[in-house]
């Protein structure tokens, strides 16, 4: 995909997101905050996922690391701005996959795998058992904090959410985005396809293999801690079940609904995910037999995802022409 599309394809997409607050109910913004979330963190899971070929079944841990970050920051020692409490979550997700990753990155395939899902269920009983320290079940508390330097009290909760923190979401995206961007068409990102289709011989041209992919598992987590920062805002907690598997699982399945192959692909299937969610859960309480039935559609006909049908599209467009 060429720059120029790209801008076109992402320009359209923030204009059309910006437009949201104006013409639907403040329920669907903050309902969209989740999906910028949740699409940060996949723009960095894809890094690992799409562009390394490591698939992580325990990335959530990553998001979790990000809230309760938040969490400290905010609740135990009272800062209010959420730029240091993005800084800080963003350090933490660092720290902690540095020696996660240099274990893990040793393995492919299902060893990597089942690495990363183990870290994240021993982070998860960490959260849930030590209650003097992280809440236990009921987790820790996430106040109001400022955005930019301001307060903006002439809001609540969900006019703040709806309204300011929707703009500063949308634009923490674009901003990963583009940084996303430069990375997976620089030459680190063009080292890590090439890994992905052909290690040995990567390795033989020279290329050292398990850096460059502890290089990305830490990219990813920063990725992930900047999303789990975001949700932590939104829902105003901390909570353990941003760390179980079934939590890394949605992450999994929003890269393959959208499209793990195209740079635009999870971030649509955050979007779809968000929205399917809501619906399903809304209509039923079998929601998740219905977001399985879903994900099998997707494997079996549409492998390349939802993103898969607009590129069809594209190239039967061109040939007609």
């Amino acid at each position: 995909m060429t720059s120029s599309r790209a801008l076109l394809i992402a320009g359209t997409g923030l204009a059309l997101l910006a437009c949201v607050p104006f013409v639907m109910a403040p329920f669907y913004a903050s309902l969209l905050i989740a999906f910028f979330a949740y699409a940060i963190a996949l723009l960095g899971f894809n890094l690992l996922f799409g562009y390394t070929g490591l698939l992580s079944f325990g990335h959530a841990m990553f998001l979790g690391i990000g809230a309760y970050t938040t969490a400290v920051i905010s609740g135990k020692f009272g800062i209010k701005s959420f730029e240091l409490a993005l800084l800080g979550s963003v350090a933490a997700g660092i720290l902690i996959a540095i020696p996660i990753g240099l274990l893990c990155v040793r393995y492919v395939g299902i060893f990597f795998g089942m690495l990363t899902l183990a870290f994240g269920m021993l982070l998860h009983s960490f959260l849930f058992k030590f209650y003097a320290l992280t809440g236990g079940d009921s987790g820790m508390r996430v106040p109001r904090m400022n955005l930019l330097g301001m307060e903006f009290r002439e809001f609540n909760k969900f006019e703040l959410l709806a309204g300011p923190f929707y703009y500063y979401c949308l634009a923490l995206l674009a901003i990963a985005g583009f940084i996303m961007w430069r990375i997976v068409n620089s030459p680190f990102g063009l080292h890590l396809q090439t890994i992905r289709d052909n290690p040995q011989k990567a390795e033989y041209l020279g290329v050292r293999v398990t850096a460059f992919r502890f290089a990305a598992f830490v990219i990813s987590a920063a990725f992930g801690a900047l999303g789990g920062a975001i949700l932590a805002f939104r829902i105003g907690l901390a909570d353990p079940e941003l760390v179980h598997w079934t939590h890394s699982g949605h992450l999994v399945f929003m890269a393959v609904l959208g499209g793990f192959a195209n740079f635009f692909g999870p971030i649509v299937g955050a979007l779809a995910f968000t929205l399917l969610h809501d619906v399903l859960q809304n209509l039923t309480q079998y929601w998740r037999f219905f977001l399985g039935a879903v994900l099998v559609f997707i494997v079996i006909v549409l492998p390349g995802g939802i993103v898969s049908i607009a590129s069809r599209f594209v190239r039967k467009a061109r040939a007609a022409s």
